[in-house]
C-alpha cells in the first residue's frame, strides 16, 4: 500500500453526472478516504457480456481492479448503473440484471474483495446498494 490512508474501488461510468455521488456513498458507507474510478461506458453492460464483448476491455478494467486491490489496498470495489446511461440505454431492471452478472464476472477476477452493486438514479445524488 502507498500510505495509511485506505481505498475502496469503483467500476463506474464515464458520466461524469454520477461520479462524485459514488465516490461520497463509498466515503459515507465504507469509511474509505479515497475512491479509485474505472470508467468505461456503461460497464455493467461490458461486464455482463463476457465473451460477447471485447475481451480486451474486460483484461483493462481487471488490470486496473488489480492495481487498486494490491497498490492502494481496495477490500471493496463497486460496479455501477446508473439512470440515462449512453453506453448502456437498458432500463433499470435490466441494468440491474446486467449488475448482477457484472458482479460474478468481477468476483472471477478472484481478488480478495467484497463486490457491491449500486444504482445512482435521475437525481445524481441519489445512490441505492442493489
Amino acid at each position: 500500500m502507498t500510505s495509511d490512508k485506505t481505498f475502496a474501488c469503483a467500476i463506474n461510468c464515464m458520466d461524469g453526472r454520477v461520479q462524485d455521488a459514488v465516490k461520497n456513498y463509498m466515503k459515507e458507507n465504507y469509511g474509505v478516504d479515497y475512491v479509485d474510478q474505472i470508467t468505461e461506458p456503461g460497464p455493467n453492460k461490458i461486464l455482463c457480456e463476457g465473451q460477447d464483448c471485447d475481451k480486451g476491455v474486460i483484461e483493462d478494467i481487471k488490470k486496473r481492479v488489480e492495481i487498486s486491490v494490491h497498490h492502494h489496498g481496495s477490500k471493496v470495489v463497486a460496479i455501477v448503473g446508473h439512470f440515462g446511461c449512453a453506453g448502456n440505454p437498458a432500463t433499470k431492471e435490466e441494468q440491474i440484471e446486467h449488475l448482477e452478472k457484472a458482479q460474478k464476472a468481477v468476483e472471477g477476477f478472484g481478488f480478495p474483495i467484497e463486490v457491491i452493486l449500486l444504482w445512482v438514479e435521475g437525481d445524481w445524488t441519489t445512490v441505492e446498494k442493489v
